[in-house]
Protein backbone atom coordinates (compact mmCIF):
# COMPACT_ATOMS: atom_id res chain seq x y z
CA UNK A 1 0.00 0.00 0.00
CA UNK A 2 3.14 2.19 0.35
CA UNK A 3 3.99 1.92 -3.23
CA UNK A 4 -0.08 1.72 -4.34
CA UNK A 5 -0.36 5.40 -2.21
CA UNK A 6 1.76 7.61 -4.98
CA UNK A 7 0.69 5.73 -8.21
CA UNK A 8 -3.25 6.46 -6.88
CA UNK A 9 -2.08 9.73 -6.59
CA UNK A 10 -0.96 10.38 -9.47
CA UNK A 11 -3.45 8.99 -11.33
CA UNK A 12 -6.26 11.36 -9.24
CA UNK A 13 -3.73 14.05 -10.27
CA UNK A 14 -3.91 13.41 -14.09
CA UNK A 15 -7.53 13.11 -13.76
CA UNK A 16 -8.02 16.14 -12.33
CA UNK A 17 -5.77 17.75 -14.90
CA UNK A 18 -7.87 16.59 -17.36
CA UNK A 19 -10.45 18.65 -15.89
CA UNK A 20 -8.50 21.65 -15.59
CA UNK A 21 -7.58 21.03 -19.41
CA UNK A 22 -10.77 21.11 -20.10
CA UNK A 23 -12.31 23.91 -18.19
CA UNK A 24 -9.23 25.75 -19.89
CA UNK A 25 -10.87 24.68 -23.66
CA UNK A 26 -7.85 23.26 -24.24
CA UNK A 27 -7.45 20.04 -26.01
CA UNK A 28 -6.46 17.20 -22.71
CA UNK A 29 -4.95 14.67 -25.12
CA UNK A 30 -2.43 17.61 -26.16
CA UNK A 31 -1.90 18.82 -22.49
CA UNK A 32 -1.59 15.26 -21.57
CA UNK A 33 0.88 14.81 -23.90
CA UNK A 34 2.75 17.83 -23.40
CA UNK A 35 3.39 16.83 -19.55
CA UNK A 36 4.18 13.03 -20.31
CA UNK A 37 5.22 11.89 -23.73
CA UNK A 38 7.20 15.15 -24.81
CA UNK A 39 9.82 15.18 -21.91
CA UNK A 40 10.82 11.89 -23.01
CA UNK A 41 10.31 11.59 -26.58
CA UNK A 42 13.62 11.61 -27.75
CA UNK A 43 17.25 11.80 -26.86
CA UNK A 44 17.61 15.73 -26.15
CA UNK A 45 14.42 15.94 -24.31
CA UNK A 46 15.80 13.08 -22.50
CA UNK A 47 18.89 15.05 -21.51
CA UNK A 48 16.89 17.90 -20.39
CA UNK A 49 14.77 15.96 -18.21
CA UNK A 50 17.86 14.68 -16.38
CA UNK A 51 18.82 18.32 -16.10
CA UNK A 52 15.61 19.00 -13.90
CA UNK A 53 16.05 15.85 -12.14
CA UNK A 54 19.01 15.72 -10.95
CA UNK A 55 18.81 19.09 -8.24
CA UNK A 56 15.62 18.00 -7.21
CA UNK A 57 16.83 14.03 -6.47
CA UNK A 58 20.08 15.48 -4.79
CA UNK A 59 17.79 17.50 -1.89
CA UNK A 60 15.27 15.24 -1.67
CA UNK A 61 17.86 12.68 -0.93
CA UNK A 62 18.85 15.10 2.28
CA UNK A 63 15.35 15.87 3.15
CA UNK A 64 14.20 12.04 3.24
CA UNK A 65 17.19 11.70 5.52
CA UNK A 66 16.03 14.43 7.92
CA UNK A 67 12.36 13.86 7.58
CA UNK A 68 12.87 9.86 8.59
CA UNK A 69 15.00 11.55 11.53
CA UNK A 70 12.21 13.73 12.57
CA UNK A 71 13.79 17.03 12.01
CA UNK A 72 11.75 19.07 9.18
CA UNK A 73 14.20 21.04 7.35
CA UNK A 74 12.10 23.22 5.02
CA UNK A 75 14.36 25.35 4.23
CA UNK A 76 16.35 23.32 1.45
CA UNK A 77 15.91 26.01 -0.94
CA UNK A 78 17.73 28.72 0.70
CA UNK A 79 20.56 26.01 1.08
CA UNK A 80 20.10 25.91 -2.29
CA UNK A 81 20.76 29.45 -3.27
CA UNK A 82 23.59 30.00 -0.65
CA UNK A 83 25.15 26.73 -1.78
CA UNK A 84 25.10 28.56 -5.69
CA UNK A 85 26.41 31.29 -4.01
CA UNK A 86 29.41 29.97 -2.67
CA UNK A 87 30.23 27.77 -5.40
CA UNK A 88 29.93 31.31 -8.28
CA UNK A 89 32.33 33.19 -5.59
CA UNK A 90 34.78 30.20 -6.02
CA UNK A 91 34.30 29.67 -9.52
CA UNK A 92 34.73 33.67 -10.22
CA UNK A 93 38.26 33.42 -9.06
CA UNK A 94 39.32 31.30 -11.79
CA UNK A 95 41.55 32.13 -14.73
CA UNK A 96 41.74 30.97 -18.32
CA UNK A 97 44.66 29.25 -17.23
CA UNK A 98 43.19 27.44 -14.07
CA UNK A 99 43.16 23.86 -14.30
CA UNK A 100 39.72 21.26 -15.17
CA UNK A 101 40.39 20.25 -11.27
CA UNK A 102 38.88 23.66 -10.07
CA UNK A 103 34.98 21.79 -10.91
CA UNK A 104 35.77 20.46 -7.40
CA UNK A 105 36.78 22.58 -5.22
CA UNK A 106 33.57 24.73 -6.74
CA UNK A 107 31.38 21.62 -6.07
CA UNK A 108 33.29 21.59 -2.61
CA UNK A 109 32.12 25.17 -2.06
CA UNK A 110 28.52 24.87 -2.65
CA UNK A 111 28.15 21.57 -0.19
CA UNK A 112 29.83 23.98 2.28
CA UNK A 113 27.95 26.60 1.70
CA UNK A 114 24.35 24.57 2.23
CA UNK A 115 25.94 23.04 5.32
CA UNK A 116 26.57 25.92 6.60
CA UNK A 117 22.90 27.44 6.28
CA UNK A 118 21.78 24.28 7.52
CA UNK A 119 23.93 24.90 10.77
CA UNK A 120 22.52 27.78 11.67
CA UNK A 121 19.13 25.95 11.47
CA UNK A 122 20.91 23.20 13.63
CA UNK A 123 22.48 25.60 15.69
CA UNK A 124 19.60 27.31 16.52
CA UNK A 125 16.99 24.59 17.21
CA UNK A 126 20.09 23.15 19.51
CA UNK A 127 20.95 25.71 21.69
CA UNK A 128 17.92 28.11 22.02
CA UNK A 129 14.91 25.16 21.06
CA UNK A 130 14.15 27.36 17.98
CA UNK A 131 11.63 25.59 15.42
CA UNK A 132 13.47 23.86 12.66
CA UNK A 133 10.76 24.59 10.70
CA UNK A 134 10.48 28.29 10.85
CA UNK A 135 13.90 29.07 11.13
CA UNK A 136 15.30 26.99 8.12
CA UNK A 137 11.93 28.77 5.92
CA UNK A 138 12.93 31.97 7.05
CA UNK A 139 16.45 31.61 6.14
CA UNK A 140 15.16 31.13 2.79
CA UNK A 141 14.25 34.77 1.91
CA UNK A 142 17.21 35.61 4.26
CA UNK A 143 19.25 33.62 1.52
CA UNK A 144 17.76 35.33 -1.46
CA UNK A 145 18.24 38.75 -0.24
CA UNK A 146 22.29 37.84 -0.04
CA UNK A 147 22.05 36.74 -3.74
CA UNK A 148 20.51 40.32 -4.57
CA UNK A 149 22.65 41.91 -2.61
CA UNK A 150 25.58 40.26 -4.24
CA UNK A 151 24.23 40.53 -7.66
CA UNK A 152 22.84 44.46 -7.77
CA UNK A 153 25.96 45.07 -6.10
CA UNK A 154 29.68 44.13 -5.54
CA UNK A 155 29.39 41.31 -7.76
CA UNK A 156 27.63 42.64 -10.92
CA UNK A 157 29.00 42.23 -14.01
CA UNK A 158 30.88 45.73 -15.05
CA UNK A 159 30.21 44.72 -18.58
CA UNK A 160 26.54 43.43 -18.20
CA UNK A 161 25.09 46.19 -19.03
CA UNK A 162 23.89 47.07 -15.90
CA UNK A 163 22.02 44.15 -15.55
CA UNK A 164 21.89 42.40 -12.10
CA UNK A 165 24.58 39.61 -12.99
CA UNK A 166 27.90 38.23 -12.47
CA UNK A 167 30.40 37.49 -15.07
CA UNK A 168 30.01 34.47 -16.83
CA UNK A 169 32.40 31.72 -15.41
CA UNK A 170 35.13 30.95 -17.79
CA UNK A 171 34.92 27.62 -19.45
CA UNK A 172 37.42 26.08 -16.91
CA UNK A 173 34.62 26.03 -13.87
CA UNK A 174 32.13 24.20 -16.13
CA UNK A 175 30.65 20.92 -14.74
CA UNK A 176 31.94 18.95 -17.71
CA UNK A 177 29.05 17.48 -19.71
CA UNK A 178 28.30 13.48 -20.28
CA UNK A 179 27.56 13.48 -23.87
CA UNK A 180 28.72 16.54 -26.25
CA UNK A 181 25.44 18.65 -27.66
CA UNK A 182 23.36 17.60 -24.36
CA UNK A 183 23.48 19.65 -21.58
CA UNK A 184 22.91 16.97 -19.17
CA UNK A 185 26.12 16.57 -17.00
CA UNK A 186 28.45 15.16 -14.53
CA UNK A 187 25.97 15.95 -11.72
CA UNK A 188 23.74 13.05 -12.78
CA UNK A 189 26.41 10.29 -12.21
CA UNK A 190 26.99 12.27 -8.38
CA UNK A 191 23.07 11.93 -7.83
CA UNK A 192 22.93 8.26 -8.69
CA UNK A 193 26.09 7.80 -6.68
CA UNK A 194 24.61 9.90 -3.67
CA UNK A 195 21.73 7.70 -4.47
CA UNK A 196 23.31 4.35 -3.80
CA UNK A 197 25.60 6.24 -0.69
CA UNK A 198 22.22 7.55 0.98
CA UNK A 199 20.78 3.63 0.63
CA UNK A 200 23.22 1.99 2.51
CA UNK A 201 23.92 4.59 4.92
CA UNK A 202 20.08 4.49 5.74
CA UNK A 203 19.32 0.61 5.71
CA UNK A 204 23.12 -1.02 6.00
CA UNK A 205 24.73 1.48 8.87
CA UNK A 206 24.62 1.63 12.36
CA UNK A 207 24.68 4.86 12.19
CA UNK A 208 21.57 5.33 9.93
CA UNK A 209 19.20 3.01 11.90
CA UNK A 210 19.75 5.39 14.81
CA UNK A 211 18.37 8.24 13.27
CA UNK A 212 15.71 6.25 11.96
CA UNK A 213 14.95 4.37 15.56
CA UNK A 214 15.05 8.61 16.88
CA UNK A 215 12.27 9.53 14.17
CA UNK A 216 10.03 6.55 14.94
CA UNK A 217 10.13 6.53 18.33
CA UNK A 218 12.29 9.78 20.24
CA UNK A 219 11.05 7.97 23.91
CA UNK A 220 12.79 4.82 22.92
CA UNK A 221 15.90 5.81 20.88
CA UNK A 222 15.94 7.86 24.46
CA UNK A 223 16.63 4.66 26.60
CA UNK A 224 18.53 2.56 23.97
CA UNK A 225 21.18 5.69 24.57
CA UNK A 226 20.95 7.73 20.77
CA UNK A 227 21.78 10.99 21.29
CA UNK A 228 19.16 13.32 19.80
CA UNK A 229 21.24 16.26 19.13
CA UNK A 230 23.66 14.15 17.48
CA UNK A 231 20.89 13.14 15.15
CA UNK A 232 19.88 16.67 14.70
CA UNK A 233 23.04 18.04 13.54
CA UNK A 234 23.75 15.25 11.28
CA UNK A 235 20.38 15.29 9.71
CA UNK A 236 21.00 19.17 9.19
CA UNK A 237 24.11 18.91 7.63
CA UNK A 238 23.93 15.77 5.09
CA UNK A 239 20.19 17.85 4.06
CA UNK A 240 22.15 21.13 3.72
CA UNK A 241 25.09 19.57 2.41
CA UNK A 242 22.86 17.98 -0.40
CA UNK A 243 21.23 21.16 -1.68
CA UNK A 244 24.16 22.98 -1.36
CA UNK A 245 25.77 20.01 -3.24
CA UNK A 246 22.51 21.04 -6.01
CA UNK A 247 22.94 25.02 -6.08
CA UNK A 248 26.77 24.40 -7.00
CA UNK A 249 25.98 22.56 -10.08
CA UNK A 250 23.17 24.64 -11.26
CA UNK A 251 25.62 27.81 -11.08
CA UNK A 252 28.46 25.92 -12.77
CA UNK A 253 26.29 24.14 -14.97
CA UNK A 254 23.71 25.27 -17.12
CA UNK A 255 23.28 28.92 -15.65
CA UNK A 256 26.90 29.92 -16.12
CA UNK A 257 26.60 32.78 -13.90
CA UNK A 258 24.72 34.03 -10.56
CA UNK A 259 21.67 35.96 -11.21
CA UNK A 260 18.28 36.44 -9.12
CA UNK A 261 16.97 34.07 -11.20
CA UNK A 262 19.12 31.20 -9.22
CA UNK A 263 15.73 30.15 -7.13
CA UNK A 264 14.32 27.88 -9.22
CA UNK A 265 12.04 26.27 -6.42
CA UNK A 266 13.99 23.24 -6.35
CA UNK A 267 14.23 23.25 -2.60
CA UNK A 268 10.39 23.15 -1.97
CA UNK A 269 9.16 21.23 -4.98
CA UNK A 270 12.03 18.42 -3.38
CA UNK A 271 9.62 18.11 -0.49
CA UNK A 272 7.09 16.83 -2.74
CA UNK A 273 9.61 14.88 -4.39
CA UNK A 274 11.28 13.20 -0.91
CA UNK A 275 7.39 12.23 -0.02
CA UNK A 276 5.88 11.13 -3.13
CA UNK A 277 9.32 8.74 -2.88
CA UNK A 278 8.07 7.46 0.18
CA UNK A 279 11.33 9.07 2.15
CA UNK A 280 13.43 6.23 0.25
CA UNK A 281 16.11 6.71 -1.89
CA UNK A 282 15.17 4.99 -4.78
CA UNK A 283 11.51 6.23 -4.48
CA UNK A 284 13.53 9.43 -5.03
CA UNK A 285 14.56 8.56 -8.90
CA UNK A 286 11.19 7.83 -10.02
CA UNK A 287 9.34 10.97 -7.93
CA UNK A 288 12.28 13.19 -9.11
CA UNK A 289 11.82 12.38 -12.77
CA UNK A 290 7.86 12.67 -12.30
CA UNK A 291 8.71 16.33 -10.91
CA UNK A 292 10.89 17.19 -13.31
CA UNK A 293 8.45 16.49 -16.30
CA UNK A 294 5.95 18.29 -14.27
CA UNK A 295 8.65 21.36 -14.72
CA UNK A 296 8.86 20.66 -18.53
CA UNK A 297 5.56 20.30 -19.36
CA UNK A 298 4.29 23.23 -17.36
CA UNK A 299 6.97 25.11 -20.00
CA UNK A 300 5.96 23.37 -22.91
CA UNK A 301 2.41 24.37 -22.08
CA UNK A 302 3.00 27.93 -22.08
CA UNK A 303 4.93 28.17 -25.27
CA UNK A 304 2.54 25.32 -26.93
CA UNK A 305 -0.88 26.10 -25.69
CA UNK A 306 -0.88 29.15 -24.35
CA UNK A 307 -1.44 28.38 -20.77
CA UNK A 308 0.41 29.98 -17.83
CA UNK A 309 3.81 28.22 -16.35
CA UNK A 310 2.38 28.34 -12.98
CA UNK A 311 0.41 25.49 -14.22
CA UNK A 312 3.40 23.58 -13.12
CA UNK A 313 2.72 24.91 -9.45
CA UNK A 314 -1.48 23.48 -9.65
CA UNK A 315 0.28 20.03 -10.91
CA UNK A 316 2.80 19.97 -8.20
CA UNK A 317 0.34 21.12 -5.36
CA UNK A 318 -2.26 18.54 -6.85
CA UNK A 319 0.21 15.25 -6.75
CA UNK A 320 1.40 16.62 -2.85
CA UNK A 321 -2.95 16.63 -1.99
CA UNK A 322 -3.93 13.66 -3.51
CA UNK A 323 -0.89 11.78 -1.96
CA UNK A 324 -1.86 13.48 1.36
CA UNK A 325 -5.70 12.27 0.71
CA UNK A 326 -4.93 8.94 -0.22
CA UNK A 327 -2.25 8.30 2.40
CA UNK A 328 -4.95 9.42 4.80
CA UNK A 329 -8.16 6.83 3.62
CA UNK A 330 -5.43 4.07 3.38
CA UNK A 331 -4.65 4.05 6.62
CA UNK A 332 -8.15 5.43 8.00
CA UNK A 333 -11.79 4.36 7.32
CA UNK A 334 -14.43 6.94 6.94
CA UNK A 335 -17.41 5.95 9.04
CA UNK A 336 -20.57 7.80 10.33
CA UNK A 337 -20.54 8.43 14.09
CA UNK A 338 -23.48 7.16 16.04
Amino acid sequence: MSIASPLLALAITVVIGVALFILLGKDPLRGLQVFFIEPVKNAYALSELAMKATPLLLIALGLALCFRSNVWNIGAEGQFIIGAIAAGGVAMLADKDSSRWIVVAILAAGVAGGMLWAGIVALLRDQANANEILVSLMLVYVADMVLSYLVYGPWKDPAGYNFPQTISFLEPTKIPRLVSGYRVNIGLVIALLAVAGFWLFMFRSYAGFQLQVGGLAPAAARYAGFSSRRALWVAMLASGGMAGLAGGLEAAGPLGQLTPHVPAGYGFAAIIVAFVGRLHPLGAVFAAVLMSMFYIGGELAQSRLGLPKSLTGVFQGLLLFTLLGCDTLIHYRVRRAA
